[in-house]
């Protein structure tokens, strides 16, 4: 399990793209928080019967959390586990008999590359590896920080064929066709992966509660358990991540997801260079600073945000409004906000 801590009423400072803002209210209203989960913090703000019901529900919830988290990991390796880095490690070798969970990802993660026309693909490991291998080494020594060469992008960008992921249900394996190929699920994994555990807990007995773990918020139910009293969180700005919220909004059993370009960069030549690469081009995407999602189910929603970062804010917009129970915010380049017809209603200031 991670580090853990606990208060009858409190607000964990986690630096992410969402913070619940909370405040104490009476003895039924509790909040823990745990590091550990998809290399993150996360806090649960919730009501229960007593200290003990609430305690022994978060604690399920970091456990199916962390379990989640471990079968998704790509970059370690877990004791009697076989997660998406042993699907990796077999790539062109042989299919790995995994969790269900695995299959019920990797499923939802060929929908969202229909959906996304490719653009959101969890077969686009070998080039996110690139990238990722670069911005460690241009992290641990900054002033030796380079981008990585374009042929060794497009080289990598050959082996990102989904229908090079060979998924049988009925023997519960998986098989990457081409050696080269390597899964990167980092898109929808921590939003799919809230959504399942928030529907167990939900189902276990903690019913009006708020998840927030790194950019990924999760409302349940209602603030104090009262019908029209919503959660309220604060949306960072990315143009000063550390200054005042953008905005407030209020939220009930829905989710909403962050992407920008503000919490995993490095810097080459006095440029950064964030995580979220454009299949295109094979470079970060340069179409706004940030972008939230606003909509019932948090894989969806991280799926969406990824997706809207990618595609320039006028093309983002026709999309949100050509679909129902989807809203969203995007912050431009220049610092401008463009809201989706229906966002309005979510502002709580």
């Amino acid at each position: 399990m991670g580090i853990r801590k606990r208060a009858a009423c409190g607000l964990l400072a986690a630096g992410t793209a969402v913070s619940l803002l909370t405040g104490c209210n009476r003895l039924e209203r509790y909040s823990t928080s745990f590091l550990g989960a998809f290399d993150t913090a996360s806090m649960v703000v919730g009501y229960a019967e007593s200290e003990e019901t609430f305690e022994s529900l978060t604690d399920r919830y970091e456990q199916l959390l962390m379990e989640y988290s471990r079968l998704y990991d790509i970059y370690e390796d877990y004791d009697g586990i076989a997660n998406l880095k042993t699907v990796n490690d077999n790539a062109g070798i042989a299919p790995v008999e995994v969790d269900g969970r695995i299959i019920d990802l990797l499923n939802f993660g060929k929908e969202v590359y229909e959906m996304t026309d490719g653009l959101v693909n969890i077969c686009f490991g070998s080039v996110l590896s690139v990238w990722h291998d670069y911005r460690e080494a241009g992290l641990s020594k900054p002033e030796e920080a380079e981008l990585p060469p374009m042929e060794l992008l497009q080289e990598a960008a050959e082996h990102t064929d989904i229908n090079d992921l060979i998924v049988d249900e009925e023997a519960s394996t998986v098989y990457l066709a081409d050696p080269e190929m390597s899964l990167d699920v980092g898109a929808i994994a921590k939003g799919y992966a809230v959504e399942q555990t928030c529907k167990q807990i939900e189902e276990e007995g903690l019913s009006n509660a708020s998840f927030s773990i790194g950019g990924n918020i999760r409302a349940l139910g209602w603030r104090e358990g009262k019908e029209g009293e919503n959660w309220v969180i604060g949306l960072e700005d990315p143009m000063n991540p550390s200054g005042d919220y953008l905005m407030t909004l209020g939220l009930h059993d829905t989710s909403m997801v962050t992407s920008g370009d503000y919490q995993r960069y490095y810097t080459v030549d006095g440029k950064n260079y964030h995580h979220i690469i454009d299949p295109n081009t094979l470079m970060p995407a340069d179409h706004m600073h940030g972008v939230s999602v606003i909509c019932e189910d948090s894989g969806m929603a991280d799926a969406l945000s990824t997706w809207l970062f990618l595609l320039p804010v006028e093309e983002g917009l026709e999309l949100v409004e050509s679909m129902e129970g989807v809203e969203a915010v995007w912050v431009g380049l220049d610092g401008s906000q463009t809201e989706s017809s229906g966002f309005a209603p979510y502002r709580n200031d």
